[in-house]
C-alpha cells in the first residue's frame, strides 16, 4: 500500500458492508480504490448510502467505475463470473478478500494482481485452494485465515508508464477529448497547460450545435458494444457529478429512438433485447405503433428506445469541463502546436515559427486529425472524415421531444435550431454543399413521417455546419502511449511495443466523441497514475495506439 492510496479487491461485493467499512476507515490523506466482483448488480433501492445510491449503475455486464467523495473514493463494480472477471483486471492490489468456495485455478490470477506484501483474507479456504495459494507465492499467517504475498509472481500484462517526477502535462487540443483530459488530470492533482489553435474550446469536430449520446447494441456484445456501453454509463455518472445535462452544459436526457431500417432489422432489434434481457431503463423495444406515437406519425417497423440517451452541445460541455479544472489549468488559445522535441526529461512544444509554447514531462495529443501534422504521430492511420450537418429553423422542422436516428439523426430544437445529419465523405471541402443538404433532408424524410418534412428538400435554405471527424481504420479510439515508428525490428506482443516516453494520445473518436471522451480520459489518467484501470484488459488492448504498428511489425521479415 502506498502512503496515499489503498487498493482492495473483494471477490464478492455482497451487501457492500466491507466497502462501506473501508470507506469509513479511510485516512484523510488517502484515496481508496475498491474493486468488487459481483454476479449481478443489486437494485439501487438496496443501497443505503445516498451518494452511492444516486450513482448506482443498472444491472448490466462489464466494469462500472463509480467516483465518490469528491474523487477520494473509487468503487469499481466488476460484473460477471469471478473466473471471467479476474483475468480482465489491471491493478496492483494491497488487500484481497476471498469469499465463498473458489477454484484453485483462481490463485494464479490473484497472484498477478497482488503487490509484494499484499494481504489476502480467505473465508474458510479448502486444502486445494490453500495449496494453490502457496504455489503462487502466498504465505499463510500462523493462527489466522490471512496470507501474505511475498512477491509478485507474474509480470503485468502491459508495462505501466513510469510515474513522472513532476505531475505536469501539456494537452494539445481543446475539443471534447482535450477538455475531458484536462478535467481528469486536474482532478488527479496535475498541473495542466492546454494549447488550442482556435480562440475558444470546441471549435472543430466538437463545434456542432448538437450531437446525440446513446449506447450501441449488437447480437454478439462485441468490443465496440462493450466499450460504448461502459463509456456511455460512466459519462452519465460523471456528468451527474459535474452538475447534470442541461444544467452546467446545454443538452437534455430526453431519450433517443433508433428506428429499424427494415423488417429484418426490426427482428434483429427485438432479438437483441430478448437475448440480453437489458433493463428497460437502458433500452426498450417499441413496436411500430408505440414508436409512431413518439414520432407523432406512422413508422413502419418500430425501434429501440434508449431512455437515458439524449443530446448535448459539445462546446458547452467542453467549457464546463474546463471551468471545473480551477487553478490547476492554464489555457492558451490562438496557439498552434506543430512540433515536439524531447529535451532531457521534458517535451518542448513549438509553433510553426519555432516559438516555444510550453514544456512538460507529459504531452497528450487530443487534437483529432490535426495530430498527424506532428512528426511523432504522422504515421498513425487516422482518417479525416468530412461531416455536414443541416440546420433547420425550429418552425420548419419536425416537432420532436426526443432525438431520433436511423441512417441519419435529428435532434429536438436547441436555441431555435434543429440539427439533421450527418454526411460522411473523405474530402476537405469546408463550405456547405447543397448536395449534402439534400442527402440529409432525404434521410430525414425517411425517418420522420409527413408531407411537411418531405417538402423541406425544396424549401429549406442552405444552412448548417461542416466538421471533420478523426477516425481509425477499426473506428475505435487510440488511447495510451504513442508508438515510436522510428524504431526498428519485428514486434510480436503489445508489451514489447516501443513508445515515446511521456507522449500519449486521445484520438480517433469519430462520431462518438461525446460518449467516449470521459471514460477514455479516465483510462489514460489511470495509466499515468498507475491506478486500477476502469476497463477490462480486452478492451484496453483494443485501444492501444500501437495496435496498427504491431500488425505491421508482426508481418515484417526477421532481421
Amino acid at each position: 500500500m502506498t502512503a496515499d492510496r489503498q487498493v482492495i479487491l473483494d471477490t464478492d461485493f455482497e451487501d457492500g458492508a466491507r466497502f462501506m467499512a473501508a470507506w469509513r476507515a479511510l485516512a484523510s490523506q488517502q484515496s481508496l480504490f475498491y474493486l468488487a466482483v459481483t454476479a449481478r448488480v443489486a437494485p439501487a433501492s438496496s443501497i443505503a448510502d445516498a451518494q452511492l445510491r444516486a450513482l448506482w449503475p443498472l444491472d448490466l455486464p462489464g466494469f462500472h467505475r463509480i467516483v465518490l467523495d469528491d474523487g477520494r473514493v473509487t468503487l469499481d463494480l466488476l460484473v460477471g463470473a469471478i473466473g471471467q472477471v479476474l483475468p480482465e483486471i489491471e491493478a496492483r492490489v494491497d488487500r484481497i478478500y476471498l469469499r465463498g468456495a473458489l477454484a484453485p485455478t483462481l490463485a494464479r490470477p490473484l497472484a498477478r494482481l497482488a503487490r509484494p506484501e499484499a494481504e489476502l483474507l480467505a473465508d474458510a479456504p479448502d486444502q486445494a485452494l490453500k495449496l494453490a495459494l502457496r504455489k503462487q507465492g502466498f504465505v499463510e499467517q500462523a493462527g489466522s485465515a490471512a496470507y501474505r504475498a511475498l512477491y509478485q509472481s507474474r509480470k503485468p500484462r502491459l508495462p505501466a508508464p513510469p510515474m513522472p517526477a513532476l505531475r505536469q502535462a501539456i494537452v494539445i487540443g481543446a475539443g471534447i477529448a482535450g477538455a475531458s483530459a484536462c478535467h481528469r488530470l486536474c482532478a488527479a492533482g496535475w498541473q495542466v497547460t492546454l494549447i488550442e489553435r482556435h480562440g475558444a474550446p470546441g471549435q472543430e469536430a466538437s463545434g456542432n450545435v448538437a450531437g446525440i449520446f446513446m449506447p450501441l447494441l449488437s447480437k454478439d456484445d462485441n468490443i465496440p458494444t462493450r466499450l460504448t456501453r461502459a463509456a456511455f454509463l460512466f459519462g452519465l455518472r460523471e456528468w451527474q457529478r459535474l452538475g447534470g445535462v442541461g444544467s452546467v452544459f446545454e443538452g437534455a436526457s430526453c431519450g433517443v429512438l433508433q428506428l429499424a431500417r427494415d423488417a429484418d432489422h426490426a427482428q434483429v432489434q427485438q432479438d437483441v433485447v430478448a437475448t440480453w434481457n437489458y433493463p428497460q431503463q437502458y433500452v426498450r423495444w417499441l413496436d411500430a405503433e408505440a414508436a409512431g406515437a413518439l414520432l407523432g406519425g406512422p413508422t413502419p417497423h418500430g425501434g429501440w428506445l434508449f431512455g437515458q440517451g439524449g443530446w448535448a452541445r459539445p462546446a458547452s460541455l467542453c467549457a464546463a469541463l474546463l471551468a471545473a479544472c480551477g487553478t490547476r489549468l492554464e489555457q492558451r488559445f490562438h496557439q498552434e502546436a506543430l512540433r515536439l522535441q524531447r529535451q532531457g526529461e521534458h517535451w518542448q512544444v513549438f509553433d510553426a515559427g519555432g516559438a516555444l509554447l510550453a514544456e512538460a514531462p507529459t504531452v497528450i495529443l487530443a487534437n483529432g486529425a490535426g495530430a498527424v501534422d506532428i512528426a511523432q504521430a504522422a504515421q498513425l492511420p487516422l482518417a479525416r472524415l468530412r461531416g455536414q450537418v443541416t440546420h433547420l429553423a425550429q418552425e420548419l422542422g419536425p416537432r420532436l421531444s426526443l432525438a431520433v436516428c436511423r441512417e441519419a439523426y435529428v435532434t429536438p430544437p436547441n436555441q431555435g435550431v434543429i440539427c439533421a445529419g450527418a454526411t460522411y465523405s473523405s474530402d476537405d471541402e469546408k463550405d456547405l454543399r447543397a448536395s449534402c443538404q439534400q442527402e440529409n433532408l432525404a434521410r430525414l424524410a425517411e425517418i420522420i413521417p409527413g408531407e411537411a418534412v418531405a417538402a423541406l428538400a425544396a424549401s429549406a435554405p442552405l444552412a448548417g455546419r461542416v466538421g471533420f471527424r478523426c477516425a481509425a481504420p477499426d473506428r475505435l479510439p487510440l488511447v495510451g502511449p504513442l508508438p515510436d515508428y522510428g524504431s526498428s525490428g519485428r514486434i510480436e506482443r503489445l508489451r514489447d511495443m516501443p513508445v515515446h516516453a511521456g507522449l500519449y494520445s486521445l484520438l480517433g473518436y469519430a462520431s462518438r466523441g461525446i460518449i467516449w471522451s470521459t471514460l477514455m480520459a479516465e483510462l489514460l489518467v489511470s495509466q499515468l497514475e498507475q491506478r486500477p484501470l476502469p476497463l477490462e484488459s480486452t478492451l484496453v488492448d483494443a485501444l492501444v495506439p500501437g495496435r496498427f504498428m504491431l500488425k505491421q511489425r508482426r508481418r515484417a521479415p526477421q532481421a
